[in-house]
């Protein structure tokens, strides 16, 4: 090569740039990666503490993160609920709660969800103050429509998710709870409402045939809140903690802790004798005791924890 070549005195030049471009390679993929793992509720970078680390570890968390759940769409666009926690906490309304100063632990979960219109103002020592899902009764719609600025109109992203059958879920006008769905979000644009699909609903029904040996509409029952919670939270979270949530023996023990149905009712009935009524209702019932033992045999296949009672499963 002749000392009039151009391209040795190019070298230095395309090393110059091969750093550079390299250099804010990996300076975009680390603020992509920072970005991506400190945001919540996905708490990704745990296992840096007190755990190895693995790209295969990663991968999995990532594909989780925008694990897409069609069973769920929100209002009005129709698009499907996209969630994934590492520990939920799922707080029962229970009567259980008060005085158990749990609130601490809770908050400290990925994401803690909630059932129906149950507050956390008042009773954060106990339940904590942190509300990522709110799974919710179309029948308890109106309850939050009377507190509309305490349950929407806060910019906390908590994610609304709401359950009922396709008479007032149906969306060609004639359906009453998701006309009032339509309107929150008219006058509260930054809501996050989705509404439990009619598919999803049969697949709740369909599996509580199969646990129980019953077809829920012959036998008069209505399925929980609780029920429709713990279905969501087994395909959205990694592992569960139920706060508050008595087994199906807890009624029949000498000396159960008697408490309300509800934290936030103060002399309501007593939690055993409403769950008693409505197990022995011929029709229209919650069959809370029977959907415990169903909870006691998930909870031998899945990471599930009971706390205040806590359970014995075997």
């Amino acid at each position: 090569m002749s000392c009039s070549d151009p391209l040795p005195l190019l070298y230095p030049v395309f090393q110059r740039k091969s750093v550079i471009v390299m250099s804010l390679i990996v300076a975009v993929s680390v603020f992509v990666a920072a970005v991506h793992y400190t945001e919540k509720p996905y708490v990704l970078l745990q296992p840096f503490f007190g755990q190895s680390f693995s790209n295969r570890w990663v991968f999995s968390r990532l594909q989780h993160r925008f694990k897409s759940h069609s069973g769920y769409v929100s209002v009005p666009k129709q698009e499907p609920l996209k969630l994934y926690c590492d520990l939920c906490s799922i707080v029962s309304s229970s009567g259980q709660m008060l005085g158990r100063e749990a609130g601490s632990a809770i908050d400290q979960s990925s994401c803690v969800l909630r059932m129906n219109n149950a507050p956390t103002k008042g009773f954060e020592e106990d339940v904590g103050r942190r509300t990522t899902v709110r799974v919710v009764s179309h029948t308890s719609v109106p309850l939050l429509l009377q507190k509309q600025q305490y349950f929407f109109g806060q910019a906390n992203g908590t994610i609304y998710i709401i359950w009922g059958p396709l008479r007032n879920m149906r969306q060609d006008g004639k359906g009453i709870v998701y006309n009032m769905l339509r309107q929150v979000i008219e006058n509260y644009p930054q809501a996050k409402i989705f509404v439990t699909t009619e598919e999803r609903m049969n697949y709740c029904d369909k599996v509580f045939k199969e646990e129980t040996g019953k077809d829920r509409i012959q036998s008069g029952s209505y399925l929980s809140t609780g029920w429709f919670t713990l279905v969501l939270a087994m395909d959205m979270c990694r592992d569960i903690h139920i706060y508050g949530m008595i087994n199906e023996t807890y009624c029949r023990t000498d000396g159960y802790r008697k408490v309300p149905y509800h934290y936030y009712e103060a002399g309501s009935r007593d939690e055993c004798a409403e769950y008693l009524l409505h197990e022995g209702a011929p029709y229209g019932g919650h069959r809370f005791i029977t959907e415990k033992s169903v909870f006691a045999k998930w909870a031998k296949s899945h990471a599930i924890q009971f706390s205040h009672p806590a359970w014995a499963i075997s």
